[in-house]
């Protein structure tokens, strides 16, 4: 292993969104099917009558957060079962989880603890939690942390998670890992020309053309990566694993304590 952890002071991350587009993103749909609920119930409890309907629409519209409970509830609901179903076909082919050759992977191999990221350089989630993953790199030289590059956010035409991916796979390849990958998280506009850029500053050779890019190696390890979260159901990124299990949360706070507990 020639890479060493950079430095993150000139880490960015990513430009926040509008809150009320995103929480409509969100809970659009879930909310609406509570409304939908709600309104089914309200017609089936209307023949108790007594006001029993307006009573209830009262209640409901003097309370609002309730909805918001019925969402979160499901929510976590879904998240959980997600969890689990992810972690029952992981133990069902626990080698999916083993580095494959060409990939990025730091720390002892006998290493009682071992983290597992799939990311992609494009989800805005992978980029909040990037430089809190490399402190705990730093801070648990004993805990073995695979890089697991998986470009799930390209659609039509786009390539840039491809390219991306690529990028980093090659730069592992000439010892220059961790500085592209930093690079590549903190870009917060990633374009094929800011990855090739990215790869020009830290001295990383593409070949001619870049055809050093489509290596039949960086193909086959990307390749095995991806029928690999297909066949365990994975469906976004970051998802980690701390000793063959899922995390439920991203944050790398909560990624340091599963560690702690898996010692």
């Amino acid at each position: 292993m020639t890479d060493t952890p950079p430095e993150t002071g000139s880490e960015t991350h990513p430009a926040p969104q509008d809150t009320s587009s995103r929480w409509i993103a969100r809970h659009g749909t879930p909310l609406a099917l509570g409304l939908a609920v709600v309104a089914l119930g309200l017609s089936s409890w209307a023949s108790f009558g007594g006001g029993f309907e307006s009573r209830v629409r009262t209640y409901l519209v003097e309370n609002p957060q309730i909805l918001d409970e019925m969402i979160q509830a499901r929510d976590q609901r879904a998240a959980t079962e997600r969890i689990d179903r992810i972690n029952a076909a992981v133990a069902s082919m626990p080698q999916m989880l083993e580095p494959g050759p060409g990939e990025p992977v730091f720390g002892p191999a006998d290493a009682d603890v071992t983290v597992v990221e799939y990311f992609d350089y494009r989800c805005p989630y992978c980029k909040s939690a990037a430089p809190g993953y490399l402190e705990l790199m730093r801070a648990n030289p004993d805990v073995r942390f695979i890089f697991r590059e998986w470009p799930i956010l390209d659609s039509g035409t786009t390539t840039v998670s491809q390219h991306a991916a690529r990028a980093a796979l090659l730069a592992h390849s000439q010892g220059k890992y961790l500085a592209v990958h930093q690079a590549l998280m903190a870009e917060s506009a990633l374009s094929h020309e800011a990855i090739d850029r990215i790869l020009a500053a830290n001295g990383v050779d593409t070949g001619p053309n870049g055809q050093a890019l489509m290596a039949t190696g960086i193909s086959r390890t990307l390749a095995d990566v991806q029928a690999g979260a297909g066949a365990a159901g994975m469906d976004g990124t970051p998802t980690f694993f701390i000793n063959g299990k899922a995390s439920p949360s991203n944050d790398p706070a909560a990624i340091d304590q599963a560690i702690a507990a898996a010692r």
